[in-house]
């Protein structure tokens, strides 16, 4: 053999190895996707089964948190944070307010933690749905908003909280089994995405009757609540 045919050996040696080469990754990339493919779609769709239901705002359900008499014609859904400034001032507002058209409407509260910017909001979230837990939601969600430029300083809160249960009278130890519940953590999330779902992208968002009202101040609060309430009446007199 001479050394233009020993070249042309070496070529094709080295080029069938390549081919090899090439073939064995094929084979390799096929079994992981066949491997990992369904594992992946189970992922996906246990994670998309567990995530539970959403609401819009025009949806009042069994899991919601209402304040006033369920049968009055204007929903006041409320979207809020409890560590956000805002809402807590929004909730102040509402505090001042709710005497007034307490006869007219009915206030849902629905989480919308933003953790980006509130460290401590989801736990609070939590605190408050372990509360409800106890019948006794609202007396958290209060003392919550009441005591906010407190806690929401502190490193941690996990002390602090417990200490407002024990200030509402409740079984702390109870309270600290279902801040663990997957129901517990399946409401805040539903709340959330509901939110997102129903265009919520800051907080507080006020819907009144499903409609969102921008700048919810006193006044404009009252007026919408007495227009709906006004265009149920006369729906009803018909």
């Amino acid at each position: 053999m001479n050394k233009r045919e020993q070249q042309r050996k070496i070529k094709g040696q080295k080029q069938r190895a390549a081919k090899q080469r090439v073939q064995t990754r094929q084979l390799m990339m096929k079994i992981a996707l066949f491997g990992v493919a369904p594992i992946l779609l189970f992922l996906v769709g246990y994670t998309l089964y567990n995530q539970g239901p959403t609401y819009s705002p025009v949806e009042i359900v069994e899991t919601d948190h209402i304040r006033g008499q369920i049968n009055n014609p204007v929903s006041i859904v409320v979207y809020a944070d409890f560590q956000c400034p805002a809402c807590a001032t929004e909730h102040q507002t509402m505090t001042r307010l709710w005497p007034s058209i307490s006869d007219k409407a009915r206030l849902i509260f629905r989480h919308f933690p933003i953790t980006v910017s509130h460290q401590h909001s989801w736990t609070a979230a939590l605190y408050a749905e372990a509360a409800a837990r106890q019948g006794q939601f609202w007396e958290m969600h209060d003392y919550l908003f009441a005591t906010q430029t407190i806690w929401a300083r502190l490193p941690t809160v996990e002390d602090e909280f417990e200490s407002y249960a024990l200030e509402l009278n409740l079984d702390v130890e109870r309270l600290n089994a279902d801040l663990d519940s997957d129901e517990i953590v399946q409401k805040v999330r539903s709340d959330q995405r509901g939110g997102n779902a129903s265009g919520v992208r800051s907080t507080p968002a006020v819907f009144i009757n499903g409609r969102l009202l921008t700048s919810p101040t006193r006044s404009r609060i009252v007026q919408s609540v007495n227009e709906e309430f006004e265009k149920a009446s006369e729906t009803a007199a018909e």
